[in-house]
């Protein structure tokens, strides 16, 4: 079947009303970007396409505009099934007003639902999920009033629970790639990460949909690399070459940043050690956690401090760090590039990268500490009227072997100082983390204790340890009052290990800890 080429304007008159249409991308990293402009623009022009469902993998945007946002007109989408919300608020705000269904799934089950639709699966089956947000009988990953049908469900097999995501046909997709021959096919080779792109092709293909791929440039049949063709030709229907490369950036933050692709290794300029404040302190107790030679993730925000100190410390090359979209090794990257990493040692597709994390191959992961409550739970999806949606969280911290959240004790105007080995606070936040119920369950404690997981709560001035009976207090920072500065800011009564230690005075003082894993 003859490939088309169109103008990105003219391939998105193919698609329909009422249809279902599938994105690729993560954060900024491979999302086609001209496509979902021009598709806008037809939508504002004509009112078509309207009722749209719109399925992706991670979360696609900038916060503000771009990426899925340019689908978040009033009338233009029926419903919404994401890995993560954060990043697109004008998509969360028509979930908010209740003028769309939404929901939101684990990142790995949402790579691995397109995987088992290419594959004519009635589902995914995992144990992914359960106890947390997700499971149908606390939330069922529902967003708002609007959105009752139950899209998971939980099944019993051999006297194990697992959760059951089912899969639906998906109408259109809508990829990205680097170069494309006269025969379709697409290589990645100047792409971040590969993504989950080829279990959406394959998805819609064998749903008789249509594929369409936006790519740099077209190229002669047979001029490329078979062995760099991520996206075979037989699976796509149209091509479009962007007229504007400013809407096909590497990233949302770089044009083209070669260390990301292995096309160079670029030198790595010694990292300036943190300053002492509180995400050094908690950097330096969550790097005591280490295990030699770990397969390590790092979560964005709090965590990213653990590799700077494992720096500083020289003891960096006891981990190798990975990123849930696909890279390993290498250092990840931050920001409106997270997801690529500078000097990977290989870049895996996505849906792989969680079979990995769902089998637990993760020695340790960090991730932060946004809510926690007395049996162990963590909130990091919803605050309030904010719906963020769990990402890869999920996947990563139910299956990890070693779990460490990273986080504040208190959060908004935590002033604090650490001096002659004590930890002083000169200022309390004003809000508290330690709560009676966390708002959702995206880590669930409860499923934790019952695998045996190993899991620590790392604060500024308090460590914790989930234990058969909930949340247990095992260290408090020297200089703190346990009352006054930890009990008084908890609004439950946690367990007292019988063993309450003090934390190291080193991780107070300037000087080097003298880290060895």
């Amino acid at each position: 079947m003859a490939v088309k080429f169109l103008t990105a304007k003219e391939a998105m008159q193919m698609i329909k009303s009422n249809s279902t249409v599938a994105t690729g991308g993560f954060v900024g990293n491979c999302v086609p970007e001209e496509l979902e402009i021009k598709l806008e623009e037809r939508f504002l022009e004509t009112g078509e396409p309207k009722n749209l469902t719109l399925v992706y993998v991670a979360g696609q945007g900038d916060g503000k505009d771009r990426g899925v946002n340019h689908f978040g007109q009033e009338g233009m989408l029926k419903r919404v099934v994401g890995g993560h919300w954060g990043l697109a608020p004008k998509v969360q705000k028509l979930a908010l007003e209740n003028k769309i269904e939404g929901y939101t799934f684990p990142q790995g089950v949402m790579a691995h639902l397109f995987r088992d639709i290419a594959a004519g699966k009635p589902g995914t089956l995992t144990h992914v999920g359960l106890k947390t947000f997700v499971d149908p009988r606390i939330e069922g990953g529902k967003l708002n009033e609007k959105t009752t049908e139950d899209l998971v469900e939980v099944m019993e097999i051999h006297g194990k629970e697992y959760l059951f995501y089912k899969t639906f046909k998906v109408d259109f997709a809508l990829l990205r790639g680097t170069y494309a021959d006269e025969r379709g096919n697409v290589t990645m080779e100047k792409e971040a990460g590969s993504l989950e792109v080829l279990s959406i092709a394959q998805a819609v293909k064998n749903s008789g949909g249509k594929v369409i791929v936006q790519v740099e440039k077209v190229v002669k049949a047979g001029t490329l690399d078979p062995r760099l063709v991520k996206i075979p030709g037989i699976y796509v229907d149209t091509i479009v070459e962007v007229e504007d490369m400013k809407n096909h950036m590497q990233t949302f933050a770089e044009q083209y940043n070669e260390s990301y692709t292995g096309n160079v290794k670029v030198p790595v300029s010694s990292v300036k050690p943190l300053k002492l404040d509180e995400r050094k302190i908690i950097a330096r107790r969550a790097v005591m956690e280490l295990v030699p030679n770990a397969i390590v993730n790092l979560g964005i925000g709090m965590p990213e401090g653990v590799s700077v100190v494992a720096n500083e410390e020289g003891v960096a090359d006891q981990m190798v760090l990975t990123v849930e979209p696909g890279p390993i090794g290498g250092i990840p990257a931050g920001g409106l590039s997270f997801g690529a990493a500078t000097n990977p040692e290989a870049i895996i597709d996505q849906p792989n990268q969680f079979d990995f994390y769902d089998g637990g191959g993760l020695d340790v992961a960090f991730l932060g500490l946004a809510q926690c409550d007395k049996v162990g739970n963590i909130n990091v999806s919803k605050f309030g009227p904010k719906i963020t949606g769990p990402g890869g969280f999920i996947n990563i911290t139910q299956n990890a072997k070693k779990v460490i959240f990273c986080g504040t004790f208190t959060a908004g105007g935590l002033k604090i100082e650490a001096k002659e080995g004590k930890l002083n606070i000169l200022q309390e936040g004003k809000f508290t983390k330690f709560v009676e119920h966390v708002e959702q369950i995206t880590f669930s404690g409860d499923y934790a204790s019952e695998v045996g997981q190993t899991v620590i709560y790392i604060t500024e001035r308090a460590v914790f340890e989930l234990c058969k009976d909930g949340l247990m207090l095992t260290e408090i920072a020297p200089g703190v009052d346990l009352e006054k500065d930890v009990l008084a800011y908890i609004n439950f009564k946690p367990i007292i290990s019988e063993n309450l230690k003090l934390m190291d005075e080193k991780i107070f003082r300037p000087e080097k800890m003298g880290v060895t894993i």
